[in-house]
């Protein structure tokens, strides 16, 4: 779509070769001469943006503002004149101009600051597309469940959001929510988010197993410019970034302690340091924290901070595993079916009785994500309307039971831990990568300071 501008200009000579230029570049212009036109234009053309010269006949370009912004306060103003001032400019910016020129106006960085309006514009329109589908897929409603422990948790969520909005003061308590990988802590953080008092603020999230622990700070707090080699301009970090809103931590207990005291310090003080600057900034955010690990033994391990646990769990939600949900899972596999029989264009599909059968002995150790997985691929794979046993691919749990176990670790009365089925997949990784560790890496979709702690983890070393 083009960019629309309306240019009000009492000489059409000036006039023309505004429009005449903008056009050739092509934007889509409308000259009048007098402000009392341009309301009447405003009616049919709706511009995005309006060229507005300050000596004009009859109302003036700072009376017009006013008027401008009653009919659409979505306008950009730019106002122009032959006799500036910095009272003018002052007063002309207060009554909610954009931007103040100077006559004779430079057609050529005229035409660079409507490029950066039209993309400034873009990207609030995806901004806004982006909070609306986050919005619409977040809430209470999507932690699907029957079963009593998510009954629980849908109980506890609504709890926590009552408290939220009763809360006297902007300082809510930080949660925790622990579960196996897969379970969808997310949905629980987004839930608590978008169905509280700051709904319409940032939710942001960030993964810490993700990101290396000195990228990780920098990527939080942000940085000023020369804080360290390749700092070339100075960054806001994404705890300032959710600002009145919500940061999520996926994975907090990945975080390296050093950077686990500048969170404690964000916690206790609610403000914020960037890397690099003498200053701190004040900030209030709500923390949502999510880890799969057992903090508590973290703690004793000296890997995790025993005040910053305290602090986190004020509020603690925990997600059942899948396979301790009974009937919820066909409930979910419905779903899913549905949902992306939907997205392939593939109606009519349903499961038969021993695919259903098959989904509930399944043990289901990557929980509800595995599902969905499982169930896209049946959706997408199948050739008939009914999804029999043959087409749901998963791993087959006495596979996994082979595998071998790591030194240390044991599996109790028959059953299978995290520990081998993780070390397994970190050596089918490496073995794939033939041992180059950031191939592996790449392929797991974790950090290479993250694949060579869990490689020292379990002891593995490149076959001779």
């Amino acid at each position: 779509m083009s960019y629309a501008l309306l240019v009000v200009e009492d000489e059409p000579a000036l006039a023309r070769n505004i429009a005449s230029y903008l056009s050739s570049r092509g934007y889509v212009t409308r000259t009048t001469g007098s402000a009392e036109d341009a309301l009447r234009e405003l009616e049919t053309f709706k511009p995005d943006a309006i060229l507005l010269d300050f000596n004009l006949p009859g109302m003036d370009g700072l009376q017009a503002i006013a008027r401008f912004r009653e009919l659409d306060p979505q306008a950009r103003i730019l106002m122009m004149t032959g006799h500036a001032s910095v009272d003018l400019a002052v007063d002309a910016m207060k009554a909610g101009a954009y931007d103040f020129l100077t006559k004779p106006v430079s057609l050529s960085k005229l035409c660079l600051l409507l490029d950066k309006l039209s993309r400034e514009e873009r990207q609030m329109e995806v901004l806004a597309y982006y909070q609306t589908r986050d919005a619409r897929a977040s809430g209470l409603d999507k932690l699907l469940g029957q079963c009593e422990s998510m009954t629980r948790l849908r109980d506890a969520v609504v709890r926590v959001v009552e408290g939220d909005e009763r809360l006297s003061d902007s300082n809510p308590p930080a949660v925790l929510i622990s579960g196996e990988t897969g379970t969808g802590k997310e949905l629980v953080a987004r839930a608590l988010h978008f169905e509280g008092p700051r709904r319409d603020e940032p939710f942001v999230e960030i993964n810490c197993a993700a990101i290396p622990g000195q990228l990780l700070e920098s990527e939080l707090f942000g940085h000023e410019r020369g804080a360290f080699t390749d700092a070339k301009s100075r960054k806001l970090g994404l705890v300032e970034s959710a600002d009145r809103g919500t940061l999520f931590l996926d994975e907090i207990g990945d975080m390296d302690l050093a950077l686990q005291v500048k969170l404690l310090r964000l916690l206790e003080d609610k403000s914020v340091r960037r890397v690099g600057s003498l200053r701190d900034k004040t900030v209030n955010v709500r923390i949502i924290a999510a880890t799969h690990r057992h903090l508590e033994t973290l703690v004793s391990e000296g890997r995790f901070r025993a005040d910053l646990l305290f602090r986190i769990r004020m509020v603690r939600l925990a997600i059942p595993a899948l396979r301790d949900r009974g009937p919820d899972v066909l409930l979910l596999a419905d779903h899913f079916l549905a949902l992306h029989a939907q997205r392939y264009g593939r109606t009519g599909l349903k499961l038969s009785a021993a695919a259903r059968g098959a989904l509930l002995r399944h043990r289901w150790p990557g929980n509800v994500r595995e599902l969905r997985n499982v169930m896209e691929q049946a959706v997408l794979m199948s050739s008939g309307e009914v999804i029999e046993p043959a087409d749901l691919d998963w791993v087959p749990l006495t596979a996994l039971a082979t595998a071998p176990p790591a030194a240390g670790t044991e599996t109790g009365s028959g059953g299978l831990s995290l520990e081998q089925i993780e070390r397994e997949a970190l050596l089918r990784a490496l073995e794939s990568a033939q041992w180059n560790v950031s191939q592996a890496a790449r392929a797991l979709g974790v950090s290479r300071d993250t694949l060579r702690y869990r490689i020292e983890k379990y002891g593995l070393s490149t076959p001779s």
